[in-house]
């Protein structure tokens, strides 16, 4: 007894003087002395002042090492961004690069900033941050998703998981006197094959997403693949967990099964109904409160208890209860409260904890490394192969399964964490560990050069040349892409669908693409997929906004007679997400894109930005898009009074131009809808020879005499098509024709400030980098948004009396020689410009149009037909 006491006073004499490792002497009851070495470490330091080191105190260590850890990471994000490699290679390599291999073999900054004392800390930090982030990416899983995979994502995941696993175990098994001493043999082999056979879909989603093959066919099979290969993988686990328990009685293994079924059984069957109830209890719109979600967020911590218990691993348990959670407002929140903290501080230490754990010096053994990474390639060989063998028993050409195949060689997440439990468990040692993890991270930066490649190589532009509305008949099929960037968008797109006036004569077939900005989130693909593969929306299916713009949609769909939508949705960096716009309207032959404007109304009338990224987008499609693009100013057209109403009033603004004719195209899809009022005002340029003259001798300022020019060019086709929709028009009273004479560009607004403000809708051309009058061209320097050009922006400005909606459109001009322009004659007589008569072509329809101006009582300043 007395020992005992002269003992705990020199273990607090010792500790009160800030050492950090002490030598415990103690003996006991039964007079058998005992030695028990201890280090321990205070957590908090009481300051450098007092002469201490900051780095021998727990807390301050992890700090640091959290900090250098984090930043080194952001650092190869940035760096490897180019190559879009996916963010897990760069945490792996952080580790690698701050351990042993590199910087650890310093043993300065090894024992000063990664101490083998204080991994203790580190792993269980980051063991906690694996449990929440597995536990989040149960919660936005859809397990129905697998359901709806379709059987050929089913036969590729089964022949991407069994052909490499028994490649790698056989292989495995061969040399296994070479490649596993000292282990428990068949627990090996079953680590070892899970390993090879696994596919991250997390890392998968992103690749696609930045690759752009998201909304491809080839990446609609690898997402749903990569998901039932992720569900199977979980399976694998659990039971290479169970073989490796190799203590305990005979029948261990059987115990740790049955336990981990019975664990599933009771989270569905009995937690899950908990939390039906819980989210029927929550009133919509609302959310959960903060009680429950300490409880929720609490059981996460005892699943994983559970399950360790059991033998299981504890992130089975986290993961298995995120399955439970159901998908509404209760997922909503939890992903919300923890998704960021989760992936961007806690789920780093993970994966450069086994970059500390990898230790290029432990590969000594030149075979035993070769033969593993002779392993991994006939495994990787051998899912690539049979990927190949079932996608040509579906038709699918060589290039895309070979990509295919690449695809479901991604490793990531879910394979570091089968390396560090076989590690943990003893199953694999440093070697084999350190090899692993070195070809498997060599792999997954193999995958994205490979894949956009073959793609590439694979993919062929077929031409199509209804790429603006000028060059389509206004009766055929309107090919449309409608960008959607919040559901807000949705009401717009669906009342501009209804001002083009769809019918079975002429219909519009939509593409709803959802924008969705890709961020660290890689578990939000999962919720994104589902979306996509599922038009019937459910109720669960709420945990993103893309469920109801789909739905939206669909409805409009089956209620609006002429209109076909197929909802699509794409997730992509702001800087790049032009490409995806631009690549599926030329993949899907569309004629126009449709881009909501990155401001929004406010109450006062007045426009704020949404999203100033936005803006950055859309300037982009405009500058790159392979068809004409319409920006849509939403200001009140999507109101449930004007969308009910029985009539709608749209003017167009016509100055001239490509522009402004693919405006009027547009226009000409709606002239047979009497309950839309039309009105074209054209702006034409003005001078007076005399003061006081009659209107006979007002003359069009217009380059006559250099009809061969392109500015002449530009107005001979401003001509026709004037005289086109003359001719389509006649004879409908609510289509008004109005000309307006002005000298300059401060005449010209001052007119458009004293139109009639009725109208809910007007239509104007981009007239931004073409302008075919001198009108326009000296307002581009004033304009604040250069997307909508210079008459767009001033019916958009704070200053404009009119609060109405605006829609500005850019023709798209093909590269090269333009193709020979067809007019039609009085009579109604198609035939092709001849190169030799331009002038006399151009005073032919300027006289048709002042014979008609001079029926008007008020012309040339108001000429109408009826």
């Amino acid at each position: 007894m007395e020992i005992d006491t002269m003992m705990h006073l020199r273990i607090h004499e010792l500790l009160s003087k800030n050492m950090t490792k002490a030598v415990v002497h103690v003996a006991s009851s039964n007079n058998t002395a005992g030695v028990i070495c201890s280090s321990r470490m205070l957590v908090t330091t009481n300051g450098i002042w007092k002469g201490t080191n900051p780095l021998d105190y727990s807390l301050p260590l992890f700090i640091l090492q959290m900090t250098i850890i984090v930043v080194m990471t952001r650092v190869l994000v940035v760096l490897l961004k180019p190559f879009r490699q996916p963010r897990v290679i760069a945490e792996i390599m952080a580790g690698v690069i701050l351990g042993p291999s590199v910087m650890g073999r310093s043993k300065a900054f090894g024992d000063m900033v990664f101490p083998t004392r204080s991994f203790m800390t580190l792993e269980t930090v980051a063991h906690l941050g694996l449990l929440y982030f597995l536990f989040l990416v149960g919660v936005e899983m859809d397990v129905a998703v697998i359901r709806r995979s379709g059987k050929k994502a089913l036969v590729i995941a089964a022949a991407g998981m069994a052909l490499p696993f028994c490649i790698g175990t056989a292989t495995s098994f061969v040399f296994r006197h070479q490649i596993s001493t000292n282990v428990h043999q068949a627990a090996f082999l079953l680590f070892l094959g899970v390993a090879l056979s696994v596919t991250a879909f997390p890392v998968l989603a992103r690749i696609l997403a930045e690759t752009k093959l998201l909304n491809s066919d080839i990446g609609r099979i690898a997402m749903s693949a990569a998901i039932i290969n992720d569900m199977c993988a979980w399976i694998l686990l659990a039971l290479a967990i169970a073989i490796a328990e190799v203590e305990g009685s005979a029948f261990s293994s059987l115990y740790v099964l049955l336990s981990g079924v019975a664990f599933v059984l009771v989270c569905f069957f009995v937690v899950r109904p908990i939390m039906w109830w819980l989210m029927r209890r929550t009133p919509e719109g609302q959310s959960i409160s903060d009680g429950h979600i300490c409880l929720i967020l609490a059981g996460v911590m005892f699943a994983g208890v559970v399950t360790d218990a059991i033998g299981i691993h504890s992130v089975f348990g986290a993961f298995v209860y995120g399955l439970v959670i159901p998908n509404g407002a209760v997922g909503i929140t939890l992903v919300e409260r923890l998704e960021d903290f989760v992936m961007m501080l806690l789920l780093p230490l993970f994966f450069a904890i086994s970059g500390l754990r990898t230790n290029v010096a432990e590969m000594k053994d030149i075979l035993t490394v070769c033969l593993l990474v002779l392993v991994f390639v006939l495994a990787s060989i051998g899912k690539i192969v049979g990927t190949i063998l079932i996608a040509s028993v579906y038709n699918t050409p060589l290039n895309e399964g070979l990509a295919l195949g690449f695809l479901m060689n991604t490793r990531g997440l879910i394979e570091m964490i089968v390396l560090n439990i076989g590690r943990d468990k003893q199953v694999l040692d440093d070697q084999s560990f350190a090899t692993m993890v070195l070809v498997s991270v060599l792999m997954t930066t193999l995958v994205t050069p490979v894949v956009t490649t073959l793609h590439r190589g694979s993919r062929r532009l077929v031409g199509y040349k209804r790429r603006n509305l000028q060059l389509s008949n206004p009766d055929s099929e309107l090919r449309m892409l409608a960008c959607v960037n919040t559901p807000r968008n949705v009401p717009s797109i669906i009342s501009l669908l209804g001002i083009a006036n769809p019918t079975k004569r002429s219909p519009i077939f939509v593409y709803a693409l959802h924008l969705v900005e890709l961020t660290g989130r890689a578990s939000n693909m999962l919720i994104l997929h589902s979306a996509a593969n599922s038009t019937r929306t459910s109720n669960k299916s709420n945990t993103s906004s893309s469920p109801h713009i789909f739905s939206a949609f669909e409805s409009y769909e089956q209620h609006a007679g002429g209109v076909s939508v197929q909802p699509l949705t794409t997730v992509s960096p702001y800087s790049t997400m032009h490409e995806d716009v631009c690549v599926l309207a030329e993949d899907k032959h569309v004629s126009l894109i449709v881009i909501p404007f990155h401001k929004q109304q406010t109450v006062d009338g007045g426009m704020e930005p949404i999203n100033t990224s936005l803006k950055a987008v859309n300037e982009s499609i405009l500058n790159n898009a392979p068809c004409s693009v319409a920006v849509f100013v939403d200001r009140g057209l999507s109101a449930s009074t004007v969308r009910l109403a029985t009539s709608r009033r749209v003017m167009l603004l016509f100055f001239g131009g490509p522009d402004d004719r693919e405006a009027l195209a547009f226009s000409l899809r709606m002239i047979d809808n009497p309950s839309i009022s039309l009105t074209v005002v054209r702006i034409l340029p003005l001078e007076e020879h005399q003061s006081g003259t009659s209107s006979s001798s007002v003359v069009h300022n217009y380059p006559m005499a250099n009809a061969n020019s392109v500015e002449g060019q530009q107005l001979i086709q401003d001509e026709e098509c004037l005289h086109q929709f003359r001719l389509r028009t006649v004879g409908r009273d609510y289509v008004h024709y109005i000309e307006k004479f002005v000298r300059n560009s401060e005449e010209a607004i001052s007119t458009i400030r004293d139109l009639d403000s009725r109208h809910e809708l007007f239509i104007v051309g981009r007239s931004y980098k073409n302008p075919s009058t001198d009108l326009t061209a000296g307002l581009k320097d004033w304009t604040d948004c250069p997307e909508l050009g210079p008459i767009g922006d001033i019916l958009v400005s704070s200053d404009f009396s009119m609060v109405v909606s605006v829609l500005v459109i850019q023709q798209y001009m093909p590269e090269g020689p333009q193709p020979a322009l067809m007019t039609t004659a009085r009579h109604g007589m198609e035939s092709p410009m001849n190169n030799n008569q331009p002038v006399q072509q151009y005073v032919n329809n300027a006289n048709v149009r002042m014979s008609d101006s001079t029926s008007s009582p008020t012309a040339p300043f108001n000429v109408g037909w009826n």
